[in-house]
Formats: C-alpha cells, structure tokens, sequence
C-alpha cells in the first residue's frame, strides 16, 4: 500500500509536518511518500492568473501523485479557524483542474496545535469538505497542546492514549 502524507502548512518548523510523518510511519507495512507543501508553491490563484498561465504545472504533479497513492495522511495548520493560505490556494489550482482532487482515495485527516483546540476549527471543515472533492474520510484525530503531548526529541506523540487514538486512526486505512 502506498501512502501520501503531508501537512498543509508551508512553514519550515510544521508542528502538522510532525505530526504527520510519526503517524504515516505508524504503517510499517506501507510504503509512505511524504511531501513538503513548499514544493508546490504556486502563484495566488485568480482566474485572471489562470488565464494567463493555464493550468499550473505544479498543480497537476500534485494531483498526479494523489492519483499514484492508494490513500492519504493529511495534517492541517489551523490559520485564524481555517486552511493555510499555502493549502488552499494548491487546493484551489488542483480543483479547477480535477475538481474530485481526493480522487475518491481513503483519507485520515489530522490536525495539531499548541494551544488547546487542537485546530479542531480546521478539522471540522476539512471532514466535512472533503467528500465534495471526492475524499473517502476513514478516522480523523486531533492534538491539542502539542508541545505537551509531543516528545520532540524523540520526535513521537509522548501520550500513550494519544499514541493508541493515532495509531487506530491510521490504520482504518489498512482494516
């Protein structure tokens, strides 16, 4: 099985990127691809921009390695109750593209923040969201006070009951 994983965050010090490679590499039997949102960094979408660029490259590799996985870890940055403008604006090229950008593959959605909501604004949108574009959402988790729950030396999730919740979450992709 292979598994697409990313935070939809841009920032370099991603507590989402974190979070987001500990629980693909929950799947030891699964092949996992990570990527950085950073390498998909497009200009602000407009359909003024879109039509005088068209389609944008980096858009269509995204989609294409959505096509090349059998499921998707997403962990999102909570900006203001909401998407990262980095997310949401490779969301909106990707969608006037193919506007079932989940291509109907099996997601587990997550979400972090250091403060005590966990980005649960964020979580909420994107579970409700995502079977508009074609994600199939199979569990979903949250962690709240990540600096609390996050050893980051050891770079894993430091609450054991936390550490069972991801790993269920998870593999709801492989059950």
């Amino acid at each position: 099985m292979k598994i697409l994983a990313f935070a939809a965050s841009s920032s370099k010090k991603s507590i989402n990127k974190l979070l987001v490679t500990y629980a693909a590499n929950l799947l030891k039997e699964a092949q996992i691809e990570i990527l950085d949102l950073n390498d998909y960094e497009l200009p602000l979408f407009s359909v003024d921009k879109e039509e005088e660029i068209g389609q944008a490259k980096l858009a269509n590799d995204f989609l294409n390695k959505i096509a090349e996985c059998d499921a998707l870890i997403i962990s999102f940055a909570e900006h203001n109750g909401n998407y990262s403008a980095a997310y949401k604006n490779l969301f909106d090229w990707c969608s006037r593209i193919n506007p079932k950008v989940f291509q109907q593959k099996p997601l587990v959605l997550l979400s972090a923040s250091p403060g005590p909501g966990g980005g649960a604004s964020v979580l909420a949108t994107a579970k409700s969201s995502a079977p508009f574009f074609s994600g199939k959402v199979k569990s979903s988790f949250s962690v709240p006070n990540f600096y609390d729950n996050f050893d980051l030396e050891k770079k894993e999730i430091s609450n054991q009951g936390m550490q069972k919740q991801v790993l269920s979450a998870v593999t709801s992709l492989i059950d």
